[in-house]
């Protein structure tokens, strides 16, 4: 194993850095603590390890002081728990000088290795040096992190390009300024609508569609195989792929384990009601997807009434629909969504007393609410009328006195005696911290 490692971290070394579209994340990189980061694969993962990485040679760190190991590269198998020690064992033999320095180390996939915690914790409490970590399981790296390293571990997660991002990876870099001018935002309304459709990941941008169409149903096969089917032991493996396909193809729709149950039984597929459930934690887990419960202060309340589930990615949805054309109104949702879970906040849909719906509650970490009401258009009066007036019930309820109605192109505010509603196009809602709104 020394031999392998020693060969791995020579090409490492020897190796450029690969050009990259940089992410708007940053990682708190905090004394004594591990950062980690999770997310779904193939969402960048890897690539923003290298951005921080380049940061950290950039800032004048020795390049022998920084070590990245991926262990989904097939030259560590099979690697124990009792190989791990050879990892700073074989680097500080190939660079004793850093035995005196501060080095990082990065360590891609780590939970595929058995022992991980063990020994992530102690080499951070016996060498000088930081620890940044990867994986596809939030339960790998959030649970077991939170119990095994005792409150050493901060989690970022990344997700696939938002929209600034792809703009800048597709070759349109932005500045923060004025509201832009109509050619400007002639561009962003037609950059938009592919974004819309082809999603954020990044391997897929610019492909043509059959092609991503493909690509991305194979992401998702790989997920179901790597992140559910092998490691939970899950042998229904007919039940998880329809209820996969079903709730990519309809993002942002209520859903109910014991309404698909029936559906499927109806369909002469059995499957328990629990193997349902943890399918669906499980798929949550592998971050696949996304769940959303009423906004409520009753913990029942939120128990008993559907949650409304949305993908990682709208491109995953479209790619995982049987509909020729993409359902526009639930794309446009989901990009919200995704928009203000990058943000932390933390997003339930509110049903109003008289029963009408309201799609996101985002709170902020210090329990500050904002409503957001998401419509591709708000010029049909029938549209208008139900959307606004849903929102006003909301605003009254929660005692705010503002509101956001997200479309595709309209853009207004609203005010009344229940207060300020700003309607805003979806681009100036995605790049709101370059063209702040209001």
């Amino acid at each position: 194993m020394q031999e392998q490692l020693d060969a791995l971290m020579a090409d490492f070394f020897e190796r450029p850095l690969p050009p990259l579209t940089p992410r708007r994340l940053r990682l708190p990189w905090l004394p004594g603590k591990i950062d980690t980061v999770t997310g779904m694969r193939r969402s960048g993962k890897t690539f923003f390890l290298y951005q921080r990485i380049g940061e950290l040679l950039s800032a004048g760190a020795p390049r022998e002081s920084v070590l990245y190991l991926s262990f989904e590269d097939e030259r560590l198998l099979p690697l124990g728990p009792a190989d791990l020690h050879v990892i700073p064992e074989t680097f500080y033999r190939r660079y004793p000088a850093m035995k005196r320095r501060p080095c990082s180390f990065f360590f891609d996939e780590i939970q595929n290795v058995q022992g991980w915690e063990r020994f992530c914790r102690r080499l951070i409490d016996t060498e000088r040096l930081h620890l940044c970590l990867t994986g596809s399981s939030s339960r790998l790296l959030g649970r077991e992190i939170a119990t095994s390293l005792r409150g050493r571990a901060i989690e970022t997660e990344v997700f696939p390009f938002d929209f600034e991002e792809a703009l800048a990876h597709g070759g349109v870099p932005l500045e923060r300024g004025p509201r832009p001018g109509s050619e400007t935002v002639a561009l962003l309304e037609n950059r938009l609508g592919a974004y819309l459709v082809a999603g954020g990941f990044p391997e897929v941008q610019g492909m043509e569609p059959s092609l991503r169409t493909r690509v991305l149903q194979e992401y998702v096969d790989v997920v179901l195989l790597r992140d559910v089917i092998e490691r939970h032991g899950l042998v229904n493996t007919t039940a998880l792929r329809q209820l996969v396909r079903h709730l990519l193809a309809a993002p942002g729709a209520s859903f109910s384990v014991h309404r698909f149950y029936n559906d499927l039984r109806s369909r002469g597929v059995a499957v328990a009601k629990d193997t349902l459930h943890a399918a669906l934690d499980h798929l949550a887990e592998a971050f696949l997807l996304f769940t959303v419960p009423v906004h409520s202060r009753s913990e029942r309340a939120r128990m008993v009434n559907p949650r409304k589930v949305y993908p990682i990615d709208t491109g995953l949805a479209r790619a995982m629909s049987r509909q020729p054309r993409a359902d526009e109104s639930r794309l446009l949702e989901t990009l919200v969504f995704l928009d203000l879970r990058r943000q932390r906040y933390e997003v339930d849909y509110l049903l109003t007393r008289r029963g009408r719906e309201v799609d996101f509650v985002a709170t902020t970490a210090e329990g500050e609410p904002s409503l957001v009401q998401v419509t591709t258009s708000l010029r049909e009066p029938e549209t208008r009328a139900r959307e606004l007036e849903a929102l006003r019930e909301a605003m009254a309820e929660l005692s705010l006195r503002e509101g956001t109605v997200v479309t595709l192109h309209e853009d207004e505010t609203i005010e009344d005696e229940q207060g300020r509603i700003r309607v805003v196009p979806a681009w100036r809602f995605l790049l709101r911290h370059l063209y702040p709104v209001g």
